[in-house]
């Protein structure tokens, strides 16, 4: 049995090693592979994948998804183990904390499928990931248990074609397993409100894509605060201190962002 982990990168200099680092215990001593998919970094990134043993492809970009599937075909083993670069998997205990490691464990549900407890369409497993902000666990607000389907048998899942926020689709049966995923996703505020800036842009290509194109004070003010209060006090953000206030209130602004960048994306359609 043979597992193969999958990366994109670019300019992930500040994380890829910590990444490698993390999944090397699965690949090492021939149980499998790491493939990494990179998009031109102009850093370190491809030299350090490579010190790692990964085996490194370079593409011009073509989305999240389409740039994930691409990894995903690369892949040679018979389970696949998608990670973004700036997550790794805990040190805690192994699947159903039973002492084996995920290779192992998995090789126990292939044996076993068909049999109870795996189902003969058992294909896939899900995670649970923390997500760190400003070098804070965010535990409310929606940011945890956070769960990620990210493990998936060979052949049954592909990355959902969209400009953003791109979901793994998967045949058959979804377990849940361990360890959970931590997710370094903004160490700095300014590469948070970078990031939103860009998911604004996509997020606009696929509202006008879906029919949002005109100035709506909906979308542009009443969403977005009904999205902080809902998410800051209801789902109680609040508790996580000055970071769950700056995380929740720029979130909030993306979605006003989208929106409004939608509404711009249109309107320069129309006067063509």
């Amino acid at each position: 049995m043979i597992l193969s982990v999958v990366i994109i990168t670019h300019n992930e200099e500040a994380n890829i090693a910590r990444t490698l680092a993390s999944v090397q215990p699965l690949v090492a001593g021939g149980k499998g592979e790491i493939i990494v998919v990179d998009s031109n970094s102009a850093d370190r990134t491809v030299e350090i994948a490579k010190s790692f043993g990964a085996k490194v492809f370079v593409e011009e970009w073509k989305g999240y998804a389409a740039q994930k599937n691409s990894a995903i075909d690369k892949a040679v083993g018979d389970w696949i183990l998608s990670l973004d670069a700036d997550e790794e998997l805990s040190d805690e205990l192994p699947p159903a904390a039973i002492g084996f490691s995920i290779p192992e464990f998995l090789e126990v549900v292939d044996r076993g499928r068909g049999r109870k407890p795996y189902p003969s369409d058992l294909n896939s497993f899900r995670f649970h990931r923390r997500n760190y902000f400003l070098g804070r666990w965010i535990k409310h607000g929606g940011f945890w248990p956070d769960p990620k389907l990210r493990l998936f048998k060979k052949g049954s899942g592909r990355f959902e074609e969209r400009s953003v926020h791109e979901s793994l689709k998967v045949e058959g049966t979804t377990y849940p397993i361990g360890p959970d995923i931590i997710h370094h996703s903004y160490p700095t505020l300014a590469e948070y409100i970078d990031h939103m800036n860009r998911y604004s842009s996509l997020g606009a290509e696929m509202a006008v894509a879906k029919g949002h194109s005109g100035f709506s004070v909906f979308n542009i003010v009443l969403r977005p605060l009904a999205t902080f209060i809902y998410n800051y006090f209801f789902r109680l953000g609040f508790l996580d201190g000055h970071e769950g206030l700056l995380l929740h209130l720029y979130h909030a602004v993306y979605v006003s962002w989208k929106y409004a960048k939608a509404w711009e994306l249109a309107r320069g359609k129309q006067s063509k």
